[in-house]
Parts: structure tokens; C-alpha cells; sequence
């Protein structure tokens, strides 16, 4: 399955997978400061923006990746916010030969709370796939409010960002369901340790949905990963506070890379 990527700008490669419910139109605001120090791809997850119309049978984490791969340059650095870090893992697990570093943007390896680990409760996701049935275009704008949560200037960063994402097509009700899905039920845990290239985990101080004290728990099974705190963010760091997160990207991993 070909999927739709767009390639800009010039220097080391950066990805930018986004997360559930949206497509590449959120990651605009930042993309012309990055293009100026990166070869930046974007890419919809299947049955997403541009790639709303692929989706495939079964709408697994590994057929979803497989997907991805195909549009990701070798030595890329590999940027996965929520839904799309999940499927940035499963990426760095499959195909590590393509991806120099991985970068973790407000995800975890395991979504769901459970014994001592930190994540959503259950009932949340049950209740978006309820109201996705009822109305898939409120529970959409919904979601897209949480990711604003602790920016000062958040109805203003929900305005911007909802214009951008609905310039893109509207995404697939499949692969909204079974995006939910994948929240749900994907534990890639285990397999973290088999994770060898340079890890970066970012997260937001005020998120609900990837709970902060998650960042303890995933330094157990990687030692060697690098954490970064966004203190006035929620689940969206890169709107909360787009001039840090572009000053991370630009210093940290410009810097590892060049």
C-alpha cells in the first residue's frame, strides 16, 4: 500500500508521524522553522488525511507500520506524537536499519493504566468510540481541545491548529474506531529493551493522557533514554509551547546529528 508523504527542506532527515484523530496539518506551525535545518517528511497514518482512503485489513499496529515504512528515508530521525509514537516504536523495532534516533512525543509504549503503570483509564477510550458513533466531527474537536490544555494562549492554539488539520480530507471512520483501537490493546513493553539507537522521550508536565510519572517507569526498561519536560504542556507540547519545542529540535537533535 502506497501511502502520501511530503518531503521539504534540506538537512538531516526528520519524520514527524501525528496522532489519533488529526493528520500532518498539525505539525504547520512548526514546520517552517524545521525546514530550515531539516529534510522534513510528513506523513498520514493510514486512513488519515491524505491517506484516508488506505486502510488496511486487518488495521493492526504492524500493518500499520509496515505502511509507514515504505514513505521513511534511511537515517531518519523519527518523530512519533501519540498514536504516531506507538507506531514509531513499532517502526524502530522492524526496520532499526532506517531510523539514527527516535524521538517519543507525548506516547508510551503501553496507553492503558494498569498495575502501577501510569495511562488512561479504560472507560476514557470506551466513551470516544461511543461518541465517534454519535458524532464523529464533536468528539474529533473534543480531542483536539486536550491537546491545547496548559497553553496560555490554548482557544487561540486550538483555532490555528483546528484550521490546519481541516484542510486536510476528513479521516476514515474505520481507522478512527480502530485507531481507539490500537490505544486500547497495543503493549510493546517487552520489546522496549530491543530498542539500540539514541531514544528521546518528551512529555508534557500536564498530561492526561500520557501521564507524566509514565517517564520512571520507561527508564527502567531503557536506561539510556533521554528525558525532556515540557512544564506548561499538556498533550501536545509543540502547540503548547512551539518555541521550546523548536529550540529542543533545532539544538538537541541538530546538534547530535550534524
Amino acid at each position: 500500500m502506497n501511502l502520501v508523504s511530503t518531503t521539504v527542506g534540506h538537512g538531516p532527515n526528520l519524520v514527524l508521524l501525528h496522532g489519533w484523530g488529526l493528520n500532518s496539518g498539525v505539525w504547520q506551525p512548526v514546520i517552517d522553522e524545521l525546514i530550515e535545518h531539516f529534510t522534513v517528511t510528513t506523513i498520514d497514518l493510514p486512513g488519515f488525511g491524505l491517506n484516508h482512503d488506505k486502510v488496511p485489513s486487518p488495521y493492526t499496529l504492524e500493518n500499520v507500520a509496515s505502511c509507514v515504512i515504505e514513505e521513511i528515508p534511511e537515517n531518519s530521525i523519527l518523530l512519533g506524537w501519540s498514536l504516531g509514537g506507538l507506531v514509531a516504536q513499532q517502526i524502530a523495532l522492524s526496520a532499526a536499519h532506517r531510523i539514527d534516533q527516535l524521538v517519543l512525543l507525548a506516547t508510551s509504549p503501553c496507553f492503558i493504566a494498569g498495575n502501577d503503570w501510569p495511562g488512561i483509564k479504560p472507560q476514557i477510550l470506551d466513551n470516544f468510540k461511543q461518541q465517534l458513533l454519535e458524532n464523529q466531527g464533536a468528539t474529533i474537536g473534543r480531542f483536539l481541545a486536550i491537546q491545547a490544555m496548559g497553553s496560555p494562549s490554548a482557544k487561540k492554539d486550538i483555532k490555528v491548529i483546528k484550521a490546519q488539520v481541516e484542510a486536510y480530507p476528513a479521516a476514515n471512520p474505520q481507522a478512527l474506531s480502530a485507531g481507539l483501537t490500537l490505544l486500547a490493546t497495543s503493549d510493546l513493553r517487552a520489546r522496549l529493551i530491543d530498542l539500540l539507537m539514541p531514544c528521546q522521550l518528551l512529555l508534557g508536565r500536564l498530561d492526561s493522557l500520557v501521564p507524566i510519572k509514565v517517564a520512571q517507569h520507561i527508564a527502567k526498561f531503557m536506561p539510556s533514554i533521554s528525558i525532556s519536560v515540557f512544564e506548561h504542556s499538556s498533550h501536545a507540547p509543540f502547540i503548547s509551547e512551539q518555541s521550546s519545542f523548536v529550540d529542543f529540535m533545532l539544538n538537541y537533535l541538530n546538534k547530535d546529528t550534524g
